[in-house]
Parts: C-alpha cells; sequence; structure tokens
C-alpha cells in the first residue's frame, strides 16, 4: 500500500460527512462509491485551485450527461483571456498500491469535451443543467471576443497517463490554448503539507550583501534558475503558503510565456536584468562570512512571498527534456529578509507591498486590515463569526467569510451586482473602500449575507418551475431583496441600518424572506421583458446580459411594495 494513497484515502472519508448532503440535494448522488469518487474531485479541485468550500462544491458536475468533465472553474477575464480549468478524476476505491495509470479512454473524453464545449456554434443535446450553466457562460465570453486558456487537469491515485497517451493529446492539435496537466495522491499531498516549515541550503553565486536592521536581517544575492528549479521541486507549494497567487501556468499568462520563451533562448544570460526578481523570508538564516562570495546559506522556515509565478515557470521550463540548461547560463536577482519570528504584522506588510503593484487577489493581504478587524468584532458582538482569515476548517451556519460578506455587500447595499459575481478579483483591489467602506457596520454585513445566501441557495437548487436565468441572476435577485428590507424597515438607505434594529431587520428576512425572493424574481422577468421585448432569448445571451449590467437601471426603476404586516 502506498501511503500517500492512504493519506489521501483517510482524507475522503471527512470529506464525504460534509459533502454528503449537498451532493444528494444537487447532484443526486448518494451511493457510497460514488460519494466518495465525488470526495475525490472536491478534494482535488479545492487543493489544486485553493478554493473555499462552497466555490469547491459549485464547480462539481459529475453525474449524467458530463462529457467526462467532473467539474468545471471559470477565471475572471484578464487582459481579453479567461482560464477554464476542466478536471477529470479517476478513483480506485480498492487498489491503492499507486501502481495504476491514468486511462487513455479519460483524456478522450476531456478531448472530445474540450473540442464541444467551446464551440459556440456546436449544439448540446445531452448535457445536465449544472454543465451547462457553466458552458454558456464560457461561451458568452467567447462571443464577447475573450480568449479561453483551457487547463485540463487529470487526477488519479495512480500514476501519469502513459507515452501512447500522450500522442493522443498531440494529435488532438489544440496547441498552446489548451495545457494538460495530472495530480495525483503523491502531488495533492505535497500541497497539503504546505503548513509544514520549510528547511534547506540556498547556494548563492558571487558576491551577497548581508545587512541587519532594526531586529531583522537583510540579504541580496544572486541564484540560479537551476538552485530555483531544485528548490521548487523539493518542496513545492509549501514553499507559496504566504504568497497570494496560486500558479497561472505556462500557456494564457503573457509574464510567464515571456519567462519561459527567455528560458529557452541564448536570451536567458540576460535573464538576470529582465526578472524582477524573487523575495523570500524565513526565520534565521546562516553562512561562512569568512568566504568572499558563492555562499551556501542554510534557512529556516523559508517562504516564497512574491515571484512565486517566476519560480514555478522556472520549475515547469527546466522539467522539459529538450532544455539543457547549465548552472551557470541563468540568474535571478534573490532578497531574502529574516524577520522576528513574533512580527506576523511586518510580514504581512511586506507581502502587501510586494505584491500589490500586480492585479491579484488581495484579500489574505487584507485581513489584518483595520476595517477587517473591526467588522470581526462587530459581527461576533450579534452572535456571528467573521472569517477575515481563510481557514481549512468547515463553514457553519453563523460563520461569515470575507470573500462572501464582499459579494453579498457590493450586491445588496452598493447595487452592483455584476461587479459582485464577475470582479470577484477587484473586490479586495479597485472596489475593496467601496465594499468595505469606514460606515460599514457589522449588522449591515450579515443582513447582506443572509439575503445573498437565499438568493444562492435557490441559484444551486432550483425549483422546477424557475425559470432558467435563476443560474446568472442570484446577485441580481439579492440586489432587490435588500431594497424591499429597506423598504419595509422605512428606511431611506442601508446607512440607516445598525445594531438598535438588527433583530428587527433579522427577523423580517426569517418571515418575509421567500416572499422577498419571488417578488425579486418577478422583478427580473419583468427587466429581461423591457430588455428583449419578450422575444427569446438563449443561454449564452442571458449570461452575458448579467455579466455587463444591462438591467441594472432597469431594475432600479422598479418601484418595491412593502411587505411588512
Amino acid at each position: 500500500m502506498n501511503i500517500e494513497a492512504s493519506i489521501v484515502d483517510q482524507r475522503l472519508s471527512s470529506i464525504i460527512g460534509n459533502i454528503r448532503e449537498p451532493a444528494a440535494e444537487q447532484l443526486r448522488i448518494s451511493d457510497p462509491t460514488k460519494l466518495k469518487s465525488l470526495a475525490f474531485v472536491y478534494l482535488c479541485v479545492k487543493t489544486v485551485l485553493d478554493l473555499d468550500d462552497e466555490e469547491t462544491f459549485d464547480c462539481l458536475t459529475e453525474g449524467g450527461g458530463d462529457f467526462g468533465v467532473d467539474a468545471i472553474h471559470i477565471s475572471e477575464e484578464y487582459d481579453g483571456e479567461f482560464t477554464v480549468s476542466l478536471f477529470q478524476a479517476k478513483y480506485k476505491h480498492t487498489d491503492f498500491s499507486g501502481n495504476s495509470n491514468f486511462p487513455e479512454t479519460g483524456i478522450n473524453s476531456l478531448i472530445r469535451a474540450i473540442s464541444l464545449l467551446f464551440n459556440p456554434a456546436a449544439e448540446l443535446q445531452h448535457i445536465n443543467a449544472r454543465l451547462l450553466a457553466k458552458v454558456e457562460e464560457a461561451r458568452s465570453l467567447i462571443r464577447d471576443g475573450f480568449i479561453p486558456q483551457v487547463r485540463s487537469i487529470a487526477c488519479n491515485n495512480g500514476l501519469k497517463w502513459t507515452s501512447a497517451t500522450d500522442e493522443i493529446i498531440g494529435c488532438a492539435s489544440f496547441g498552446d490554448q489548451v495545457t494538460w496537466e495530472h495530480f495525483n495522491h503523491t502531488s495533492l499531498v505535497k500541497i497539503l503539507q504546505a503548513s509544514k516549515s520549510v528547511t534547506d541550503s540556498l547556494r548563492l553565486n558571487g558576491k551577497a550583501i548581508v545587512e541587519d536592521m532594526d531586529y531583522s536581517r537583510i540579504l541580496v544575492g544572486r541564484i540560479s534558475v537551476t538552485e530555483i528549479a531544485g528548490l521548487i521541486s523539493r518542496h513545492g507549494d509549501r514553499l507559496l503558503e504566504r504568497n497570494i497567487r496560486r500558479y497561472l501556468g505556462l500557456q494564457g499568462n503573457r509574464v510567464n510565456e515571456a519567462i519561459r520563451l527567455t528560458l529557452e533562448t541564448p536570451e536567458r544570460s540576460n535573464f538576470y536584468f529582465y526578472n524582477n526578481g524573487i523575495t523570500l523570508t524565513c526565520d534565521k538564516f546562516s553562512y561562512n562570512a569568512l568566504q568572499e562570495g558563492d555562499y551556501q546559506v542554510k534557512v529556516e522556515n523559508l517562504q516564497i512571498i512574491n515571484g512565486g509565478q517566476t519560480c514555478m515557470t522556472i520549475f515547469q521550463t527546466t522539467r522539459q527534456a529538450t532544455l539543457l540548461l547549465e548552472p551557470t547560463e541563468a540568474y535571478v536577482l534573490l532578497r531574502l529578509y529574516q524577520l522576528p519570528s513574533d512580527n506576523e504584522d511586518l510580514v504581512q506588510k511586506i507581502t502587501f507591498a510586494t505584491n500589490s503593484q500586480n492585479p491579484v487577489d488581495l484579500r489574505d493581504l487584507r485581513a489584518n486590515d483595520e476595517v477587517q478587524r473591526r467588522l470581526e468584532i462587530d459581527i461576533s458582538q450579534l452572535g456571528f463569526s467573521y472569517r477575515r482569515k481563510r481557514s481549512d476548517s468547515g463553514l457553519r451556519p453563523l460563520d461569515i467569510t470575507s470573500g462572501v460578506a464582499a459579494e453579498a455587500i457590493l450586491s445588496v447595499w452598493r447595487h452592483r451586482p455584476h461587479q459582485a459575481k464577475f470582479f470577484t478579483r477587484e473586490h479586495f483591489g479597485r472596489l475593496y473602500g467601496e465594499i468595505f467602506s469606514h460606515s460599514l457596520n457589522g449588522s449591515q454585513v450579515i443582513l447582506a449575507v443572509q439575503l445573498y445566501r437565499i438568493a444562492e441557495n435557490r441559484r444551486k437548487r432550483p425549483e422546477d418551475a424557475d425559470p432558467i436565468f435563476v443560474r446568472y441572476a442570484s446577485c441580481f435577485i439579492a440586489m432587490q431583496m435588500g431594497r424591499r428590507l429597506i423598504s419595509d424597515l422605512g428606511l431611506a438607505d442601508v446607512n440607516g441600518i445598525n445594531h438598535l434594529n438588527f433583530t428587527n431587520a433579522s427577523d423580517l428576512i426569517a418571515a418575509n424572506g421567500n416572499k422577498y425572493y419571488s417578488d425579486s424574481l418577478r422583478d427580473i422577468q419583468q427587466a429581461l421583458s423591457d430588455l428583449y421585448g419578450g422575444q427569446n432569448v438563449s443561454l449564452q445571451q442571458l449570461s452575458a446580459t448579467f455579466r455587463r449590467g444591462d438591467l441594472i437601471e432597469r431594475l432600479c426603476r422598479i418601484e418595491v411594495s412593502e411587505s411588512m404586516t
């Protein structure tokens, strides 16, 4: 028995307990064997994409009519492109040797899926509703001129596919627009071990500068790309625990593509000058100061806080059999900070400062902001728990994550539902001040989330009589529900909500939440009818309509009637 395969199998048991109920309700999966296979898909998606529990489950599409796609995730569009991650998982329930290859049939299914799903003209007659909603969202982006970059991710508790399957992938002729990745029990466990500290040695080249500064130490030097590749090979994502970005891949990311192309040409001798370098932190580093250079630096609790994309691209590029890179051919600027172990705030500030110039998800970096800390206290006094930092532990009904709070506030109180759903990358970036204004209080956060959850639960579990657009309109419906709550409270706007009327407002949601939803659903139907004149609207058109926010002005003109008795 392979110990890593055994670790994964044991982890699936706890996942099954968490997903059993939604799997039965939303996917009609309750058979123990199928449920365990679903749990493996869930583990792969959550681990590879670093999503929270609700986002992970929302990606699952396993079941009849899934075209061999067990899960799908669509990123936001950026710089004219968007990334679609397709997962197919094959889990062996009784063989834990880890010696079976990923089946060729599975790759063939993914190839067929890619050729059909991303062709807006192709008709899909036998496809399940969850997958169809995601596919039409991607197709609407394609029709709007955005280019899909597809990650085909094959997962199993065994070995990678065979060389014969590699030939099949090559014959598919998708080019650089589709990448193929393999994850198994070994790679999953390696990522799950990210919380373990990294102790290793860094071999530098040439002279280095070392300086003490306010109980900290700084080392600036030069390190070869082959040394970086070796470091990533040994420790992988364990080095990126504090880095705020998952690896974006080679294809579809221009910066990473430029790094790769430089390393593959004679220009790699100038790599040191082209790249901004990498920044690392550690609890302690030591070296032989009697040397004049070429130090071997021993480090404890090493973390890459900026330059993770560079490091991972170097690793991926140097793995290519056709690239024979000499250690002295390419170098990277290295900044190593030894920081006091009890000064986590300094680490956060350095991480923020070295990453905030780039368009990245800043949710983790905002976790220690004054506004976030204040909301945590305010919300706890109302009987709820605010998770300003991400956690692996499961969510309870009284838990509110900062990510869900941002989406709910932007939808319900800021009347920007299209940005809430499709601009999540900017919720903790340029939209942060608008969402988490200084006037925002815990009562407003909780009430927004309560309304948002009603709409989201209906999106995930639509009733038979629900119109198809409910799969795209949850944020718009939540906005209208918020307007009805304000009306029933007799307030002019959200600024009138505070701890004094919180209980009354929460009771109104409990009593009238379903009516708020059904009335707001009719608002959406009316706005769509006004916009399209009663014409039949395709799923692609619906997805594009809600993404662009065409309905907001029409919805704001609709009067909401009081529901309070």
